[in-house]
Protein backbone atom coordinates (compact mmCIF):
# COMPACT_ATOMS: atom_id res chain seq x y z
CA UNK A 1 0.00 0.00 0.00
CA UNK A 2 2.85 2.29 0.90
CA UNK A 3 4.53 1.36 -2.37
CA UNK A 4 1.42 2.36 -4.37
CA UNK A 5 1.15 5.62 -2.41
CA UNK A 6 4.80 6.35 -3.08
CA UNK A 7 4.35 5.68 -6.81
CA UNK A 8 1.33 8.00 -6.90
CA UNK A 9 3.31 10.67 -5.14
CA UNK A 10 6.16 10.31 -7.62
CA UNK A 11 3.70 10.39 -10.50
CA UNK A 12 2.06 13.53 -9.15
CA UNK A 13 5.49 15.13 -8.77
CA UNK A 14 6.43 14.16 -12.32
CA UNK A 15 3.18 15.57 -13.68
CA UNK A 16 3.69 18.71 -11.61
CA UNK A 17 7.21 19.21 -12.94
CA UNK A 18 6.03 18.55 -16.49
CA UNK A 19 3.23 21.10 -16.07
CA UNK A 20 5.68 23.51 -14.48
CA UNK A 21 8.08 23.03 -17.42
CA UNK A 22 5.29 23.61 -19.93
CA UNK A 23 4.14 26.65 -18.00
CA UNK A 24 7.71 28.00 -17.89
CA UNK A 25 8.11 27.41 -21.61
CA UNK A 26 4.77 29.10 -22.23
CA UNK A 27 5.80 32.12 -20.16
CA UNK A 28 9.17 32.25 -21.94
CA UNK A 29 7.40 32.18 -25.31
CA UNK A 30 4.99 34.89 -24.21
CA UNK A 31 7.88 37.06 -23.00
CA UNK A 32 9.83 36.34 -26.19
CA UNK A 33 6.94 37.32 -28.43
CA UNK A 34 6.18 40.34 -26.26
CA UNK A 35 9.70 41.73 -26.40
CA UNK A 36 10.08 40.76 -30.08
CA UNK A 37 6.87 42.58 -30.89
CA UNK A 38 7.98 45.53 -28.79
CA UNK A 39 11.28 45.63 -30.70
CA UNK A 40 9.47 45.40 -34.05
CA UNK A 41 7.09 48.20 -33.04
CA UNK A 42 10.06 50.31 -31.92
CA UNK A 43 11.82 49.68 -35.24
CA UNK A 44 8.65 50.60 -37.14
CA UNK A 45 8.34 53.82 -35.15
CA UNK A 46 11.99 54.66 -35.83
CA UNK A 47 11.46 53.90 -39.53
CA UNK A 48 8.38 56.15 -39.63
CA UNK A 49 10.30 58.90 -37.85
CA UNK A 50 13.12 58.61 -40.40
CA UNK A 51 10.57 58.83 -43.22
CA UNK A 52 8.97 61.88 -41.58
CA UNK A 53 12.41 63.51 -41.17
CA UNK A 54 13.22 62.71 -44.80
CA UNK A 55 9.93 64.19 -46.05
CA UNK A 56 10.46 67.22 -43.83
CA UNK A 57 13.95 67.70 -45.30
CA UNK A 58 12.54 67.43 -48.84
CA UNK A 59 9.79 69.92 -48.04
CA UNK A 60 12.34 72.28 -46.55
CA UNK A 61 14.43 71.91 -49.72
CA UNK A 62 11.40 72.76 -51.87
CA UNK A 63 10.68 75.85 -49.75
CA UNK A 64 14.32 76.97 -49.96
CA UNK A 65 14.31 76.44 -53.72
CA UNK A 66 11.09 78.41 -54.12
CA UNK A 67 12.39 81.23 -51.95
CA UNK A 68 15.65 81.36 -53.93
CA UNK A 69 13.64 81.46 -57.16
CA UNK A 70 11.49 84.32 -55.82
CA UNK A 71 14.59 86.27 -54.76
CA UNK A 72 16.28 85.69 -58.12
CA UNK A 73 13.20 86.78 -60.08
CA UNK A 74 12.73 89.83 -57.83
CA UNK A 75 16.40 90.74 -58.33
CA UNK A 76 16.13 90.30 -62.10
CA UNK A 77 12.99 92.42 -62.24
CA UNK A 78 14.64 95.14 -60.18
CA UNK A 79 18.05 95.14 -61.86
CA UNK A 80 17.21 94.30 -65.46
CA UNK A 81 13.76 95.73 -66.04
CA UNK A 82 12.84 98.27 -63.38
CA UNK A 83 16.13 100.15 -63.70
CA UNK A 84 15.87 100.28 -67.51
CA UNK A 85 12.26 101.46 -67.40
CA UNK A 86 13.30 104.21 -64.96
CA UNK A 87 15.89 105.42 -67.47
CA UNK A 88 13.30 105.22 -70.27
CA UNK A 89 11.00 107.36 -68.14
CA UNK A 90 13.75 109.95 -67.56
CA UNK A 91 14.57 110.04 -71.27
CA UNK A 92 10.89 110.50 -72.07
CA UNK A 93 10.78 113.58 -69.85
CA UNK A 94 13.92 114.90 -71.56
CA UNK A 95 12.01 114.90 -74.85
CA UNK A 96 9.76 117.57 -73.35
CA UNK A 97 12.75 119.85 -72.78
CA UNK A 98 12.29 123.02 -74.88
CA UNK A 99 14.73 123.97 -77.63
CA UNK A 100 16.16 120.49 -78.16
CA UNK A 101 18.20 120.12 -81.31
CA UNK A 102 17.28 117.45 -83.84
CA UNK A 103 20.42 115.47 -83.01
CA UNK A 104 19.58 115.55 -79.29
CA UNK A 105 16.04 114.36 -79.98
CA UNK A 106 17.39 111.54 -82.13
CA UNK A 107 19.90 110.48 -79.47
CA UNK A 108 17.27 110.45 -76.70
CA UNK A 109 14.80 108.57 -78.92
CA UNK A 110 17.44 105.97 -79.80
CA UNK A 111 18.24 105.54 -76.09
CA UNK A 112 14.57 104.94 -75.35
CA UNK A 113 14.27 102.38 -78.17
CA UNK A 114 17.48 100.60 -77.12
CA UNK A 115 16.55 100.41 -73.43
CA UNK A 116 12.99 99.29 -74.24
CA UNK A 117 14.36 96.51 -76.46
CA UNK A 118 16.70 95.33 -73.70
CA UNK A 119 13.89 95.39 -71.15
CA UNK A 120 11.75 93.27 -73.51
CA UNK A 121 14.61 90.78 -74.00
CA UNK A 122 15.14 90.49 -70.25
CA UNK A 123 11.42 90.01 -69.60
CA UNK A 124 11.39 87.20 -72.19
CA UNK A 125 14.40 85.60 -70.48
CA UNK A 126 12.71 85.73 -67.07
CA UNK A 127 9.54 84.26 -68.56
CA UNK A 128 11.63 81.55 -70.25
CA UNK A 129 13.27 80.67 -66.93
CA UNK A 130 9.85 80.35 -65.26
CA UNK A 131 8.36 78.20 -68.03
CA UNK A 132 10.24 77.62 -71.29
CA UNK A 133 7.77 78.43 -74.12
CA UNK A 134 8.82 75.38 -76.16
CA UNK A 135 7.86 73.17 -73.21
CA UNK A 136 4.35 74.59 -73.14
CA UNK A 137 3.85 74.75 -76.92
CA UNK A 138 5.59 71.60 -78.17
CA UNK A 139 5.97 69.34 -75.13
CA UNK A 140 8.70 67.93 -72.90
CA UNK A 141 10.72 66.09 -75.55
CA UNK A 142 11.03 69.26 -77.65
CA UNK A 143 12.00 71.19 -74.50
CA UNK A 144 14.76 68.68 -73.70
CA UNK A 145 15.99 68.79 -77.31
CA UNK A 146 16.27 72.59 -77.10
CA UNK A 147 18.11 72.29 -73.77
CA UNK A 148 20.52 69.73 -75.27
CA UNK A 149 21.14 71.95 -78.31
CA UNK A 150 22.05 74.86 -76.02
CA UNK A 151 24.79 72.79 -74.37
CA UNK A 152 25.98 71.26 -77.65
CA UNK A 153 26.28 74.71 -79.20
CA UNK A 154 29.14 75.51 -76.79
CA UNK A 155 31.27 72.77 -78.45
CA UNK A 156 32.85 72.13 -75.02
CA UNK A 157 30.36 69.40 -74.12
CA UNK A 158 28.66 66.74 -76.22
CA UNK A 159 25.18 65.76 -75.00
CA UNK A 160 23.41 62.72 -76.49
CA UNK A 161 19.64 62.46 -76.03
CA UNK A 162 17.37 59.52 -76.89
CA UNK A 163 13.74 58.91 -75.97
CA UNK A 164 11.50 55.90 -76.54
CA UNK A 165 8.56 56.86 -74.30
CA UNK A 166 5.52 59.08 -74.82
CA UNK A 167 5.30 62.08 -72.50
CA UNK A 168 1.92 63.42 -71.46
CA UNK A 169 2.33 66.96 -72.78
CA UNK A 170 -0.88 68.08 -71.06
CA UNK A 171 0.72 67.55 -67.63
CA UNK A 172 2.89 70.67 -67.69
CA UNK A 173 3.70 70.64 -63.95
CA UNK A 174 5.16 67.12 -64.02
CA UNK A 175 7.00 67.79 -67.27
CA UNK A 176 8.50 70.94 -65.79
CA UNK A 177 9.87 68.91 -62.85
CA UNK A 178 11.57 66.46 -65.24
CA UNK A 179 12.93 69.39 -67.25
CA UNK A 180 14.31 71.07 -64.09
CA UNK A 181 15.92 67.80 -62.95
CA UNK A 182 17.82 67.60 -66.25
CA UNK A 183 18.73 71.28 -66.05
CA UNK A 184 20.19 70.71 -62.56
CA UNK A 185 22.07 67.58 -63.65
CA UNK A 186 23.50 69.23 -66.79
CA UNK A 187 24.58 72.28 -64.84
CA UNK A 188 26.29 70.10 -62.21
CA UNK A 189 28.01 67.96 -64.88
CA UNK A 190 29.45 70.95 -66.74
CA UNK A 191 30.12 73.33 -63.85
CA UNK A 192 31.31 70.93 -61.15
CA UNK A 193 31.96 67.65 -62.99
CA UNK A 194 33.87 69.21 -65.93
CA UNK A 195 32.18 66.59 -68.14
CA UNK A 196 32.78 66.56 -71.89
CA UNK A 197 30.34 63.74 -72.73
CA UNK A 198 26.81 63.39 -71.33
CA UNK A 199 24.04 60.93 -72.13
CA UNK A 200 20.30 61.27 -71.41
CA UNK A 201 18.13 58.25 -72.20
CA UNK A 202 14.40 57.76 -71.54
CA UNK A 203 13.11 54.18 -71.69
CA UNK A 204 10.29 52.01 -70.34
CA UNK A 205 11.10 49.05 -68.08
CA UNK A 206 8.41 46.83 -66.53
CA UNK A 207 5.74 49.44 -67.38
CA UNK A 208 7.76 52.15 -65.59
CA UNK A 209 9.18 55.26 -67.22
CA UNK A 210 12.92 55.48 -66.60
CA UNK A 211 15.58 58.12 -67.18
CA UNK A 212 19.25 57.16 -67.25
CA UNK A 213 21.70 60.05 -67.00
CA UNK A 214 25.47 59.56 -67.28
CA UNK A 215 28.53 61.76 -67.70
CA UNK A 216 32.30 61.28 -67.95
CA UNK A 217 33.10 64.00 -65.43
CA UNK A 218 35.33 63.96 -62.36
CA UNK A 219 32.65 62.21 -60.29
CA UNK A 220 32.57 62.23 -56.49
CA UNK A 221 32.40 59.96 -53.46
CA UNK A 222 28.66 59.50 -52.97
CA UNK A 223 29.25 57.84 -49.59
CA UNK A 224 30.30 61.20 -48.15
CA UNK A 225 27.43 62.91 -46.36
CA UNK A 226 28.20 66.38 -47.74
CA UNK A 227 27.99 65.12 -51.32
CA UNK A 228 24.52 63.64 -50.72
CA UNK A 229 23.01 66.54 -48.83
CA UNK A 230 23.86 69.49 -51.08
CA UNK A 231 21.02 71.78 -52.10
CA UNK A 232 21.31 70.62 -55.72
CA UNK A 233 20.75 66.99 -54.75
CA UNK A 234 17.93 68.02 -52.41
CA UNK A 235 16.25 69.80 -55.30
CA UNK A 236 16.54 66.70 -57.47
CA UNK A 237 15.29 64.44 -54.66
CA UNK A 238 12.28 66.63 -53.99
CA UNK A 239 11.31 66.76 -57.67
CA UNK A 240 11.65 62.98 -58.09
CA UNK A 241 9.57 62.52 -54.95
CA UNK A 242 6.90 64.80 -56.44
CA UNK A 243 6.91 62.57 -59.54
CA UNK A 244 6.25 59.52 -57.35
CA UNK A 245 9.58 57.98 -58.31
CA UNK A 246 12.83 56.73 -56.81
CA UNK A 247 16.43 57.12 -57.90
CA UNK A 248 19.87 55.54 -57.62
CA UNK A 249 23.25 57.23 -57.96
CA UNK A 250 26.53 55.57 -58.89
CA UNK A 251 29.66 57.72 -58.74
CA UNK A 252 33.30 57.52 -57.78
CA UNK A 253 36.12 60.05 -58.08
CA UNK A 254 37.36 60.25 -61.69
CA UNK A 255 34.69 57.80 -62.88
CA UNK A 256 31.85 60.17 -63.76
CA UNK A 257 28.30 59.76 -62.52
CA UNK A 258 25.25 57.65 -63.33
CA UNK A 259 21.78 58.56 -62.11
CA UNK A 260 18.71 56.45 -62.81
CA UNK A 261 15.26 57.63 -61.74
CA UNK A 262 11.75 56.45 -62.51
CA UNK A 263 8.50 58.40 -62.63
CA UNK A 264 4.82 57.76 -63.12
Amino acid sequence: MNSISLENTELIKAVFFILLAFLSMFLVLILFFYFSRKKIVKQEIEKKNLEIDYQRALLNSILITQENERQRIAQDLHDDISSKLNVVSLNSYLLKTPNLSESEQTEITNNIIDLTQKALENSRRIAHDLLPPVLEKFGLSAGIEELVEEYNSTKATKVNYSNSIHFNDADIDRNLHIFRILQELLNNSVKHGKATLISIEFTTLDHQNMCTYTDNGVGFDYLEEDNRKGLGMRNIESRISFLGGKYTITSKPNEGIKIVFNFL
